[in-house]
């Protein structure tokens, strides 16, 4: 059985259900499929250590999380012109030409979102965080044709320099900037947690439950928790939902498939997930 060694570099990764994922998507393929996480604060090093450590010993790739996708970019042999506007990158491939990156957060949300809403437009969007995943979601939403992105983030710089990276591919869909999350989320569609609060580790809510007031889904970036407190919120306001979870499943189909040359069956690798987790509980 061919052997595939991946790896997860990121802080605050310890609960990543990443190598379940990994692991049973290579056993559905016939792969033994081995994943570590990396996590450079635990190990002394920087992210550049890390990187490199990963680049020589033996790893066909890896999988860039907070706060690394967009310091990541750095280390590519020649990142693809979508990418470098993207401005973010989640999956790395060590090849005989150097480091080839990949966001398969902005395909994978695309995919989640359909897989939810079939073929329904986005609308106009409220989003919270413009940092490595919000840039991801934002390109997605443009590319599932989102009427407008209303973006905000503490940071007023990062949102305007996503905003000016939007404004090529935009066409049909306005960018505003907003200066809170109760400005952006005035009538709206959806509302978007792409910060990393409510992760485990981190806790908190960036969405304020007046921002939920006329929303018709939500989704959070987050999946550890799956259901964080602003989904929860959003649920008992009677949102649709979309979860990180989704994201994070769809995310890493399309980052397998870029490692190994392999498709799988999200809905069997979402049963072997769920089974996996019993099994844990048990």
């Amino acid at each position: 059985m061919q052997h595939v060694q991946l790896g997860l570099i990121g802080d605050k990764i310890q609960a990543s259900r990443s190598p379940d994922l990994h692991r049973l998507a290579g056993r559905l393929c016939g792969l033994d499929v081995s994943y570590d996480l990396l996590i450079p604060p635990a190990r002394g090093e920087t992210f550049d250590a890390v990187f490199d450590h990963g680049r020589t010993g033996g790893y066909r790739g890896i999988n860039v999380t907070y706060p690394y996708k967009e310091r990541v970019l750095s280390r590519l042999a020649s990142p693809a012109p979508g990418l470098t506007a993207l401005g973010a990158c989640n999956t790395v491939v060590f090849d005989e030409g150097g480091p080839r990156g990949a966001n398969t957060d902005c395909t994978g949300f695309a995919s989640a979102f359909r897989h939810r809403f079939g073929e329904a437009s986005p609308g106009v969007v409220a989003m919270a965080g413009a940092g490595g995943v919000g840039k991801a979601i934002a390109f997605a939403l443009v590319s599932l044709g989102a009427r407008e992105i209303r973006l905000c983030d503490a940071d007023r710089p990062k949102a305007e320099a996503l905003a000016a990276a939007l404004a090529p591919v935009a066409e049909g869909t306005r960018i505003v900037i907003c200066d809170s999350v109760v400005e952006a989320g005035e009538r709206v569609d959806g509302i978007v947690n792409a910060t990393p609060l409510g992760m485990a580790g981190v806790g908190g809510n960036a969405i304020p439950d007046v921002a939920l007031d006329g929303a018709g889904w939500a989704f959070d970036a987050v999946y550890t928790p799956e259901w964080t407190e602003f989904l929860t919120r959003a649920r008992e306001g009677c949102l649709d939902i979309l979860s990180g979870y989704e994201l994070f499943l769809f995310q890493g189909i399309d980052a397998f498939r870029i490692f190994t040359g392999h498709d799988v069956d999200a809905e069997a690798l979402r049963r072997e997930l769920a089974g996996d987790a019993l099994r844990e509980a048990s």
